[in-house]
This record gives C-alpha cells, structure tokens and sequence, in this order.
C-alpha cells in the first residue's frame, strides 16, 4: 500500500501496532484512532445521531445503524462458504464458523470440558453450581435452562404447536414430532455398533446396549440384586411382597 507523506504511513501504522495512544478520560477505554474516539465520546454524551426511517429508534454510530437496518430489510449478506447458511452480521457467521472448524475456545473450570462458544459454557457451568434462573410461574419448578421452561409450560397450558402433517397428531416439543414421524417413514437411525440391530429412537438403543456390557441399574431395595430392565426389577419385586 503506498502513501503520499510520512505522516500518512505512520498514521497508518498504528492499525497494525498494538499502540493505543487515544484514550477516553471517562471510562479509560483506548483507541488506535482519534476518530475512533470521537465516536466513542458520543456514548458518554448520549448523543444518539442516526436515526432508522423505519421504525425511529436511535444509534449513536452509524455502523450500529447499518447493522440495525438488516431486521428491516432481511439481508443476509454474510454467507458461510462451507455450508451456504447466511447470516445478518459478520459476528454471527464467525460464530458459526466453529461448527466447522471444531474450535472449542472456552474450558469449564470444574471438568475442564472445552466449548465453542461462552453461552454453551455458562449454560454448562448451572450442571456444577446447581444454578436454576428459570422459574415456572404456576408450579414454582425452576431450570437450568430458557428451552427447559418452555417445554414445561406446555404442560400447564394444553399448547401441541408440533403437528405431524400424516396423521394429524400434536406434539408440545419437536424432537417429539421428529421421532413420531418415524413410525410412518420407518426410518431406523440409532443403530447398534455390536449386532447392527436398529432403532427408531436413541433411548430405546441405549437400554438394547445393556445386553451387550452386561449394565445392570435397576437393583432392588430389599436385597440388592441388580437388573437389565426395569419391568424385571418391578416383576422381582412382587415376589419379595408375596412372601411377606
């Protein structure tokens, strides 16, 4: 890149350092920019310039403007080149972009579990800490997490948003809907690595696994022998009843 004087490189230079020689005198945030700055100041002083022609709300730069348009306009000019989705924002596809590469930047500081992203780190976290900040305004029951609370309120109001368009049935989750379906299509996706045995829903290949290691978790209260599947530990537990 050439320039006219000295003092444009060295202008330009800073971009590339990590100097920060502007600084605001109200919060100590720095800028590489005087301009930069200037914008910044706006904050501090409420000024809120740009205006959106569609609904009025306010920005105080106009990048933050820009940005606002898009929910008015639709745009999705940021497209991922691996899988096609696109998205409103740059920050956003990047975002996204970890989905691909694998990148697990943020560590639990309890398991040292790596997530891609900081929401799915502190949503982990609540497993550690015991965290419920979703309250259930009918019943008082609390949860972990937003997509939990919801799911439960369908149970307070009746509400099946989830129709299987064969035959009609209503669902108040969606992973409920996708696993009915299968009994139309016949789709068999969880399938055993051990015998090639196949499954229409993951739980009902988890309890076929136990054959294969031997896993016993249902164990009686009365005389600890440990069983495959629950009917049997219920059925066990009849005879400890008919000989009292």
């Amino acid at each position: 890149m050439n320039f006219y004087s000295s003092k444009h490189l060295d202008r330009h230079a800073i971009i590339h350092s990590k100097e920060k020689p502007f600084k605001c005198q109200q919060c100590e945030k720095s800028f590489k920019i005087i301009k930069y700055l200037k914008n910044h100041m706006k904050i501090h002083r409420g000024e809120k310039p740009f205006t959106c022609t569609q609904c009025g709300k306010c920005f105080g730069h106009k990048v933050s403007l820009k940005t606002h348009m898009i929910l008015h306009t639709g745009e999705k000019p940021y497209t991922c080149r691996l899988c096609g989705k696109s998205f409103s924002q740059s920050g956003n596809l990047q975002y996204h972009m970890r989905v691909h590469t694998g990148e697990k930047r943020f560590t639990c500081p309890h398991c040292q579990k790596k997530f891609g992203h900081k929401v799915s780190l502190k949503t982990h976290i609540r497993i550690h800490t015991g965290e419920r900040p979703y309250n259930c305004q009918q019943c008082d029951k609390s949860f972990a997490h937003k997509e939990s609370l919801e799911i439960h309120m369908t149970f307070h109001t009746g509400e099946m948003p989830f129709t299987c368009q064969l035959c009609g049935k209503g669902f108040s989750q969606k992973g409920n809907l996708k696993s009915h379906v299968r009994v139309h299509t016949g789709e068999r996706p969880y399938i055993c690595s051990h015998c090639g045995k196949s499954f229409t829903l993951k739980g009902n290949l988890k309890i076929h696994m136990r054959l294969h290691t031997g896993e016993k978790p249902y164990t009686c209260s009365q005389c600890e022998m440990s069983f495959t599947y629950q009917r049997d530990l219920k059925r066990h537990l009849q005879t400890h009843c008919s000989s009292e």
